[in-house]
């Protein structure tokens, strides 16, 4: 039988520190022969593996088993890091992705400490000689963003946009007055001057639901066909513009959708509407680094995926573009500019001329705008970490260029990598424009305490500014689009890109407590899938581009090294 309902209660979650507390108390032996071999081994940090390699070697196995029972061995296995300064030992406990604990132990007192997260950093700042210890720039961005809704659950990560949908359609079914703001927007929007969705024949909630009737009841009488054409000076009257759609039922379907949202919403119906609203005609995709060209550039240094990712991005962006503007029955063109750098002496390549047109698109180009010096523009080619001193004035040039070729601020601005994201940010705080970040790689899991021994890598890698520019970035961003869920939180074991940038030291400079939150609903996966003409299956041999295998050879297998790489 099991317990009465009255019988049952809810137990406090214990944290990481009690936890550890009562294992010492339950089997205190086993508990400081783990840590003082840890200790033993000297001052410094040890990386998960190395923590649970040294536990499995200091208890037998006979005695691990009675240990597996209580908290300890799941505390260890959930440590990311240990910092071990006699007699001290800190773990930086992650018992989920997003979720982080610190804790301090001292082996010659048997004590157990809670750490915040500014203590741990100071203790871990300890390993590097000459650290200032009293007086530390710390960064927080968390009372930026404090006030927004997040999820809470793990799972949630990367689905912000279902999480805020949902958020949303709540709070508009429990306050019909928080429907204002979206009638204030449709009467407000417009494009060059155009009005769209609403004009000022309609003032209130309860016009709005008027005019949709009477706009439903007049299409019902119409052939779903009828163009907008035959109806527009209709709904002119009833006080509505342009963007509804290209046909009395794909009309009919819009005002279903907002009366729907306007007497019981859900997270479906607000998604579906907004999905209708036009609002994105011109778009600036930044990425100034390497060598950005159609052909003949693939193997340069710092060229590689994230060219061929942005050019298949371009493509499918303006097919979608082209169609949502037919379906609402605009008369607009598109434009998409991606923006890199022009590089005089890139002979053999494209990368020289102004404006290129992406080939398989009808308004796509690739704008490039020199970086420039005092001295003239800057003709050589220049790794992606030695960019930071150019990129402040090729955001002015870039703002000047993009003005003129599409004669309008863009509606979205998209950056690439932490380059382009750096300027992505400030071109969008500068013209007020929505702001999107793909960061494709963060260097900073790539090189192992990078953060901590910064100032070693310095001369060459300049990650002072790297990760500060991240940082700027990803916490100005509307938006962060990643392609895995690895790449926000990781997994159980292994800790995300993002993640990563949540809370650390970079002794001497300053130190982050509180750099970005992976349950923010700003992150979004979208996959980036595969193109069907260049991944089929390989028995389909007859496909195979059998001219490029000795290209494909030379680039991999080539004895020829190249000293620009880095």
């Amino acid at each position: 039988m099991g317990e009465a309902a009255g019988d049952r209660v809810l137990s406090r979650l214990h944290s990481v520190r009690e936890r550890i507390g009562d294992s010492l108390s339950a089997h205190p032996n086993e508990l400081v022969a783990v840590f003082t071999r840890l200790v033993n081994l000297g001052n410094g940090m040890l990386q998960s593996h190395q923590i649970i390699a040294e536990y499995n070697t200091a208890i037998p196995e006979a005695e691990r088993e009675k240990l597996k029972d209580g908290a300890f061995e799941d505390v260890l296995r959930a440590a990311q890091e240990a910092i071990v300064i006699s007699p001290w030992v800190a773990l930086a406990i992650r018992p989920r992705p997003g979720v982080w604990e610190y804790v301090r132990v001292n082996v010659s007192e048997l004590a157990v400490e809670e750490l915040s997260v500014p203590e741990y950093l100071q203790f871990k700042e300890q390993l590097v000689e000459g650290s200032n210890k009293d007086f530390v720039l710390e960064l927080d961005f968390e009372p930026f963003n404090a006030s927004f809704p997040r999820p809470s659950l793990s799972k949630s990560i990367g689905n912000g946009v279902q999480f805020l949908n949902r958020h949303l359609s709540s709070k508009l079914f429990h306050d019909k007055e928080s429907m204002y703001p979206l009638l204030n927007f449709l009467r407000a929007h417009n494009y060059k001057g155009m009005t769209m969705m609403l004009n000022d024949r309609i003032r209130s909630l309860s016009a709005l639901q008027g005019a949709l009737r009477k706009a439903e009841e007049h299409l019902s009488g119409l052939p779903a066909d009828t163009p907008y054409s035959d109806f527009h000076h209709r709904f002119q009257e009833l006080g509505l513009e342009k963007g509804w759609g290209d046909c009395a039922k794909r009309a009919q379907e819009t005002l279903h959708l907002l009366l729907d949202l306007l007497e019981a919403p859900d997270p479906s119906t607000l998604e579906k509407f907004l999905g209708t609203i036009p609002m994105v005609f011109n778009v600036v995709i930044l990425s100034p680094h390497g060598y950005f060209a159609q052909a003949n550039v693939l193997g340069y240094p710092d060229t590689g995926g994230q060219v061929v990712y942005i050019l298949d991005q371009v493509r499918a962006m303006e097919n979608e573009m082209l169609l949502r503007i037919k379906q609402q029955g605009l008369d607009i063109t598109p434009r998409i500019l991606i923006v890199t750098r022009l590089l005089p002496d890139a002979t053999g390549t494209t990368c020289g001329q102004r404006l290129e047109k992406v080939l398989g698109t009808e308004h796509t180009h690739i704008l490039r705008v020199p970086f420039r010096t005092e001295s003239g523009i800057v003709r050589k080619w220049i790794s992606r970490f030695e960019v930071w001193p150019y990129l402040e004035t090729f955001t002015e040039d870039v703002a000047h260029e993009i003005s003129g070729e599409l004669q309008a601020n863009p509606d979205l601005i998209i950056g690439n990598y932490s380059d382009g994201n750096l300027v992505a940010c400030l071109l969008a705080h500068k013209m007020g424009v929505t702001h999107c970040t793909i960061a494709h790689a963060l260097e900073k899991t790539k090189y192992p305490n990078s953060d901590l021994y910064w100032k070693k890598f310095e001369d060459h890698y300049h990650f002072s500014c790297q990760f500060t520019t991240d940082l700027i970035a990803m916490n100005h961003a509307d938006f962060i689009i990643t392609s895995t869920f690895q790449e926000i939180a990781g997994n159980k074991d292994t800790v995300g890109q993002y993640e990563s940038h949540m809370a650390f030291t970079m002794p001497g400079m300053y130190r982050v407590v509180h750099g970005i939150d992976v349950f923010d609903p700003k992150f979004n996966i979208v996959s980036p899938g595969a193109d069907m003409s260049i991944y089929f299956p390989y028995s389909e041999s007859q496909r195979r581009l059998t001219s490029l295998h000795p290209e494909i050879e030379e680039l991999l297998y080539s004895d020829v090294d190249n000293n620009e790489h880095k």
